[in-house]
């Protein structure tokens, strides 16, 4: 197994919900510390590897986010069953049956999001989605006092429960793909350009899921001349996708933003990766259809602004309990973020 594949395993079997993100941090800490002169987490948790080069050059940030979507537990029956609300967007469409890995005081347990049997539903219930507020998880407990007694409490969060897999052919399954996937480009950029006389700050970042929020005090502490979100985005080469609403696909390259719900990439940053790629003959696409957002709304409107953009992996099915990308479109998406740096820095 390659690196790539080895770290964005390890990634993305990792727990990392929004605010409790120390696995993810860990293992950057780990890939990272010995190649950055400076390493600094802040009171948010954000974690931050700075490369000091030459001061004619600019400070380039590059941003991953670390947590991922998931559950929160807001009411524990008396029978022992978990009612819970969302921490980012994840439909209630796709929920209905799935395993959760939960993290409470004595450590993980295991459920699966339950409702009742479709043997009694009517036949109008049948026909529609099932709200999240008519959802529960079930680990297996009998009581309110079993529950407790397993350490879950009010709060307790949870993520899906699925462990990478490689799927043959260059494929490959796992969960949280965004933005694990972002934080492998990350990780093998920035150990790529260890020796550069660049000046990088790569953050890794907390609650993106959630608003953005460690990009936003992140971006504040670094005030970098340019800012470079690296993301895991929503690929929909599936059958029953309009050509026209077919964001991007796998196997079609890295996916530039030019705009989306929180940022209009920066024209020089749009133009540098696009002429950057086209030279390389690095094969690319753009994020065609507008939603959404990245690290990179919050990095822009950074102090007096900062001129920002997005590269992503293409990821099928984010936000949901698996994805599916493709290991050359991560690699050429750490192509392209290599080669970004040194590109904006030489302008």
């Amino acid at each position: 197994m390659s690196q790539e594949k080895k770290l964005l395993a390890a990634l993305s079997n990792a727990f990392g919900p929004p605010g409790y993100e120390d696995e993810i941090r860990e293992i950057l800490k780990r890939e990272l510390e010995e190649h950055a002169d400076e390493v600094k987490i802040d009171k948010l948790g954000n974690i931050l590897f700075h490369h000091h080069g030459r001061e004619n050059y600019p400070n380039v940030m590059l941003a991953a986010h670390m947590d991922e979507v998931a559950f929160m537990a807001t009411f524990i029956e008396e029978t022992g069953f978990l009612r819970f609300q969302t921490l980012g967007g994840i439909t209630s469409n796709i929920m209905l049956g799935q395993a959760i890995l939960l993290r409470g005081e004595k450590g993980y347990l295991k459920g699966i999001i339950g409702t009742k049997p479709p043997h009694i539903m009517t036949e109008e219930e049948k026909k529609n989605i099932v709200p999240v507020e008519n959802l529960f998880i079930d680990i297996g407990a009998e009581s309110l006092k079993e529950v407790e007694d397993k350490g879950i409490g009010i709060g307790a969060l949870g993520v899906f429960d699925i462990k990478f897999a490689e799927l043959g052919g260059g494929y490959l399954r796992g969960k949280a793909f965004d933005d694990r996937a972002g934080c492998v480009v990350l990780v093998e950029t920035f150990k790529s350009l260890k020796d550069s006389p660049y000046n990088i700050i790569a953050a890794g970042t907390v609650q993106e899921e959630v608003g953005l929020r460690g990009a936003r005090t992140a971006a504040w502490q670094i005030n970098p001349d340019y800012g470079l979100a690296l993301e895991g985005t929503f690929a929909a080469d599936v059958p029953g996708s309009r050509e026209d609403r077919m964001s991007a696909k796998l196997r079609g390259g890295p996916v530039l933003t030019i705009a989306d719900r929180t940022t209009i990439t920066h024209p020089t940053i749009l133009k540098t990766l696009t002429k950057l790629a086209k030279k390389r003959a690095i094969p690319f696409q753009f994020k065609k259809v507008p939603t959404g957002g990245t690290d990179a709304g919050a990095i822009h409107l950074t102090r007096a602004g900062v001129p920002s953009g997005t590269i992503a992996v293409p990821c099928r099915y984010i936000h949901g309990p698996a994805s599916i990308t493709h290991i050359d479109d991560l690699k050429n998406t750490i192509a392209i973020a290599t080669g970004f740096v040194k590109a904006i820095s030489e302008l």
